[in-house]
């Protein structure tokens, strides 16, 4: 008996593994098989079309959304393609006929053509100043395109026509991080608008702790505030622990700050992990986690609101756990979430900017290796399952 013992047991833990495999599996497969109404999407492989001139991208930061349905991105090709295997003929001499850096700002049509692009070298400019490193683009709702930056000296605000001819520096480059200046900011992420007030909210940031509201004519910083509506302090919190109370302040970096249309304003905290809601004069209403032992980046990078009249969803971009969330706004409670980490249509990797078009479609944008824009094609109001995963073409019939 001694001798077979060992092989019994060896059976019994094989028999209680293949068990416990058979259950998970179907655990599995129940929350699969759980669903939820909720917005669905499908990934469309085929969009953008091809760029022209060998262009390829580098991470692909920013993108915003136009009144026409064009589509805005901003990357920095300039400093993140590997020129001895990528970019052979942005070197000199050229070490081959492909490929060499987009400028930084491409504009697409609705079809995915690309219609527009311009843009400089870091630290170039004629009466301005270009970012050391090109951080989010923005659409006012004249039209005009804001860039920020989040690079060593990137204390100030771009703004551009359509077109990319200058209009105006807001900010002083060159000034060093301070959370309650009123002249200067400290490495902008993001910037949106809220038009009836005429004023533009700004994720303040990368080197600053808070947003900063600006009058969008005259850049005039009219207020400003921390986490909770604290005022805004500089200290350095330390790395994010999930087993400590939550912090008082903002983490670096401020990643969005996005106001809606019934008054309230919605703030990326992205390595906290957590959206905080606050009225538009800075009082704070709420707030939640999102995936909370997420480390390192942290899991709120972005976010935008669908395009129904009460602005009903949020979509949340997660870069370091590679997913788009669909949120309810009004509860902050998830419903449903797709994609995966890798680099087919449809998966992510580091999926940094989310924005909206008019008939409701999603546009994602992919920072570090991921270097690429992507289009989310809107298929309506679906019964979805809460894990989507890849949302590839042909589901919704």
């Amino acid at each position: 008996m001694s001798v077979r013992r060992p092989w019994i047991i060896a059976g019994t833990l094989a028999a209680v593994t293949i068990a416990l495999g058979v259950a998970q599996n179907s655990l599995s497969a129940a929350l699969r098989q759980q669903t939820v109404q909720a917005p669905a999407f499908e990934v469309d492989p085929v969009w953008p079309k091809p760029l022209p001139n060998h262009w390829i991208l580098g991470s692909t930061i920013g993108v915003g959304v136009d009144s026409r349905d064009h589509v805005f991105i901003i990357h920095r090709g300039d400093s993140t393609l590997n020129m001895r295997t990528e970019a052979g003929l942005d070197t000199d001499p050229k070490t081959s006929e492909c490929c060499g850096s987009a400028p930084p700002v491409l504009e697409f049509d609705p079809e995915g053509n690309l219609v527009n692009s311009w843009g400089w070298q870091p630290g170039q400019g004629e009466g301005f100043k270009w970012p050391a490193s090109n951080h989010g683009i923005s659409i006012d709702p004249a039209g005009n395109i804001w860039i920020g930056g989040n690079g060593t000296g990137d204390s100030h605000i771009l703004k551009f026509t359509h077109e990319g001819k200058f209009l105006q520096q807001i900010g002083v480059p060159g000034r060093a991080p301070n959370s309650n200046s009123k002249d200067a900011f400290g490495r902008v992420a993001k910037i949106t608008f809220d038009p009836k007030a005429n004023e533009a909210y700004v994720a303040d940031g990368y080197g600053n702790k808070r947003v900063a509201v600006l009058d969008v004519t005259t850049g005039a910083i009219k207020r400003f505030w921390g986490a909770y509506g604290n005022i805004p302090s500089d200290s350095n919190l330390g790395r994010y622990n999930p087993a400590a109370p939550l912090a008082q302040q903002f983490r670096n970096p401020v990643h969005c700050a996005e106001p809606s249309t019934d008054g309230l304003v919605y703030v990326c905290d992205r390595p906290n992990d957590r959206i905080q809601v606050f009225t538009k004069d800075g009082k704070f209403v709420k707030e939640q986690q999102y995936v909370p032992a997420t480390l390192g980046d942290g899991s709120v990078w972005d976010i935008a609101f669908s395009k129904d009249a009460a602005q009903k969803y949020i979509f949340l971009a997660d870069g370091k756990n590679e997913r788009v969330y669909v949120i309810d706004r009004q509860s902050l409670t998830v419903l449903t979430q797709f994609g995966d980490g890798g680099r087919q249509p449809g998966q992510f990797f580091a999926v940094h900017s989310i924005a909206t078009d008019s008939k409701g479609n999603l546009y994602t944008t992919e920072t570090y290796e991921g270097k690429r824009l992507q289009k989310f094609a809107y298929k309506g109001m679906k019964a979805v399952a809460k894990n989507q995963g890849v949302v590839w073409p042909g589901r919704y019939k």
